[in-house]
Formats: C-alpha cells, structure tokens, sequence
C-alpha cells in the first residue's frame, strides 16, 4: 500500500508537463484574450478587404441587382484567394512542424519547377496552341495528379526503407526541383519573343491564372485535406517534440510524416496549379502567425495562418489595384516582401 501511495504521486508528478507540452494551451487567461483579440482583428479585416474588393468602383448602388452581378463577377477572384490561402497557411505550417523546421517550405520539394517545366514543355513542343491546351479541367486534373505523384513516389521511396530519412528527401526534392528548372530555362531561351512573352505571363503566380471551372475540383480537395489537418491538430503538436519523444509518446513517427506530407501535396498542387507558383507567401504567412498566435498549438494557428494569408492576398490586392492601378504586380510584392522576411530570418537564427 504504501508503495502503490508512492508511485502515483510520481506519475501524476510527470503527466502534466506531457500534457502540457503536447497540447500547447494558451497559458494564461492574457494570452486567450490577446489570441481572441487577433483573430477578430483579422476576421474583421478579411471582411472587410473582400466586400471592399466586390463593392468597391462598383458603379451601381449597393443592394441593387446590377450590384450584385457586378459583386458576383468580383466574387471569383475572392473565392479564387481563400482557396489559396487555406492551402498555402495550411499546407506551409505542416510541412513546417513535419520537418521540425521553420525556414523551409513545401516549395523546396519542387512543385513549383514542376509547375513551370510543365508549361514550358507545353509551349516548346506545342507553340502557344499547347499552353493554351493546358487551361482546361481535365488539364488541371492532370496536373494536380503529376504533381501529387512525383511527391508520393518521393515520399514513397525515401522514407519507406529501411534508413528512410526526411533530411534526403529534402535534398533530393531541392535537387529536382534544381534540375527541373534548369531543363526549364534551357527551353525558355530557345523560345521565340512572342511565345516566351505569353509564357512568362503564366509562370508568375496570379488570381487572373485561375478558371471557375477548376472550382468543383480545387474546392473538394482543399476543404478535404485542410479538414484532414486539422484534425490531426493534436498529433501534429506531437510530432513538434520531435522523432524520439514521437515514439515514445505512442505515435508512428514515419507513418505520421507520411500523411502529412501527403495532404500537404494535395495542398500545394492544388494552389500552384489554380494560380501558379507563389514561392514564398506561404513562408510569409506562417511566420506571421506564430508570432500572432502566440501558442504552439496547431488548434489555434491554422485559423490564424488562413486568416492572415487571406489578410496578405486580398489587402494586397485591393490596395495595388484601387489606389496604385497596378493590379498585375501583386504577385511579385508578396515575394519580394516573403523573401525579405525569409533572409531577415535566417541572418536572425544564423542558420537554417
């Protein structure tokens, strides 16, 4: 009896820092009320930057059915922008707890060279005709299943052996993707003017790529695999705490690594293949929001990753279009200032 009175003091004694750490709760009744604080201001500010994109210069008065046809024509490019943010946050933070980095993105397993070697094949051995062949649904289903496929066959081949290892497939997806976009640019300087100005403007990452017929695909596979996500919040902040505590905690860590890696693909495809490659909006928006989440658990940063990826697309968007008129370089200031933040990051750290 009186060892049994030992033991469990010992066990309870050990139990909630576990808990503590893997369920990585707002602390303290000030970091709820800021957390709730943040996400208001985000949701208010969504709200507001997407009726601002419906109604603002709509020439009509608002409630009016010229409006609303107006606002519906608008409502693809907003639509088009929520799908793109909940797969870049979501996919990006993922990828980000699975690699147990936060520097690195899913666009270092290539998708994006995949993307351009893609179009560039199309309009090199088919002319401007055979880019224009690629703007179809069955052509976009293909292209999220290419893409989906080279990353299984990745994952498939370099975590299920025996000395499977994240860190190679890493370097092995940086080197595809190297070589990918080598092939790439060989056949971009073989182009004629003409066909490399059609090109070009496929490869920089726009709303305007988008087609409304890709939605009965793109919105079933995003909603899917970001649900899927979230539900695993609570073994993704697991997986934080690493391979060795993973295990110890009951989990399959390579299994676990195998599925997230997997929705993050159908992530990632789905957005580069609605809108083209956006390098570094996803690295912008995660880094955002865990400094405004203030919490390591994944319950509380995916709604604020989405909110601020929405945030970042749409201001973006509405303000480069409706105060500068330059609508068309709204892809190329989200990088500039993504990959501004990525190196003030890592001079930061000090390494990778």
């Amino acid at each position: 009896m009186a060892e049994a009175t030992i033991a469990r003091p010992a066990a309870e004694r050990r139990t909630p820092p576990a808990r503590r750490r893997t369920s990585g709760a707002l602390p303290t009744p000030r970091a709820r009320r800021r957390y709730w604080i943040v996400l208001a201001i985000l949701i208010v500010l969504a709200t507001g930057f997407a009726f601002g994109l419906l109604a603002w210069d709509n020439p009509l008065p608002v409630g009016s059915d010229g409006f609303w046809r107006i606002a519906q024509m608008r409502a693809t490019s907003v639509l088009v922008m929520a799908i793109v943010a909940v797969c870049q946050a979501t996919a990006t933070v993922s990828f980000q707890t699975a690699t147990n980095n936060r520097i690195i993105t899913p666009s270092i397993m290539g998708f994006e060279s995949l993307y351009i070697a893609i179009q560039t094949s199309a309009i090199y051995f088919l002319g401007v005709t055979g880019l224009v062949a690629l703007t179809g649904l069955p052509q976009f289903v293909l292209q999220v299943a290419v893409m989906v496929g080279l990353s299984l066959l990745l994952y498939g081949w370099l975590l299920s052996g025996r000395y499977g290892n994240l860190q190679i497939m890493l370097l092995i997806g940086i080197i595809i993707g190297g070589g990918l976009g080598s092939i790439s640019t060989f056949m971009q300087r073989l182009l004629t003017p003409s066909d490399f100005d059609v090109l070009t403007a496929r490869l920089f990452g726009s709303v305007s790529n988008a087609d409304p017929d890709y939605f009965p695909v793109a919105i079933p596979l995003c909603v899917v695999a970001s649900v899927a996500l979230w539900l695993r919040s609570r073994r993704l902040n697991v997986l934080t705490l690493g391979r060795e505590a993973t295990i110890n905690l009951g989990l399959n860590h390579k299994s676990e690594i195998m599925k997230v890696l997997f929705l993050v693909s159908l992530l990632m495809a789905t957005s580069t293949a609605l809108v083209g490659p956006m390098t570094f909006l996803g690295f912008l928006v995660a880094t955002l929001a865990y400094q405004f989440a203030g919490s390591a658990d994944h319950r509380h940063i995916f709604p604020v990753a989405v909110l601020t990826g929405f945030v970042v697309l749409a201001g973006a968007y509405f303000i480069m279009k409706n105060v500068f008129y330059a609508q068309g370089v709204v892809s190329i200031i989200i990088e500039l200032v993504g990959g501004s933040v990525f190196l003030f990051v890592i001079l930061r750290k000090g390494r990778l």
